[in-house]
């Protein structure tokens, strides 16, 4: 599994982490049921510690994205669609934060750009 870290992200690994598998559950690169490499293979991988890995793990399994299973190893939990729609809800409003305020730089009042996302909501 494809992990990138960056030392400049000023998130913690642990986060870093976690962000990049969620987003490979909730795109459906990986399936409810796939395994997902041991904490400490993944942590060799990456050449990190096995506390930041178990670390991503838990709070991945907390939030209903994986599920553990003592002696086998972590799974991608059963799909969750209201967990899924929550996910890409929150995407999405970041997304938009961002379309906003690109928006107020261009100077562009909330009409014209609410017609600019109907037109390209439509289009999609």
């Amino acid at each position: 599994m494809e992990i990138i870290l960056s030392n400049m992200d000023g998130t913690p690994i642990y986060e870093q982490i976690a962000r990049q598998i969620k987003a490979k559950i909730v795109s459906g690169e990986l399936k409810p049921g796939e395994a997902l490499p041991s904490m400490r293979l993944l942590a060799k991988e990456l050449r990190i510690s096995v506390i930041t890995t178990k670390r991503a793990y838990e709070e991945l399994e907390r939030e209903g994205f994986l599920t553990t299973q003592t002696g086998r190893g972590s799974f991608v939990a059963p799909c969750n669609t209201e967990l899924l729609r929550e996910e890409h809800l929150r995407v999405a409003e970041e997304h938009l934060g961002m379309a906003v305020d690109a928006a107020k730089l261009g100077g562009l009042g909330k009409d014209e750009f609410l017609s600019v996302a109907s037109t390209l909501f439509e289009e999609v």
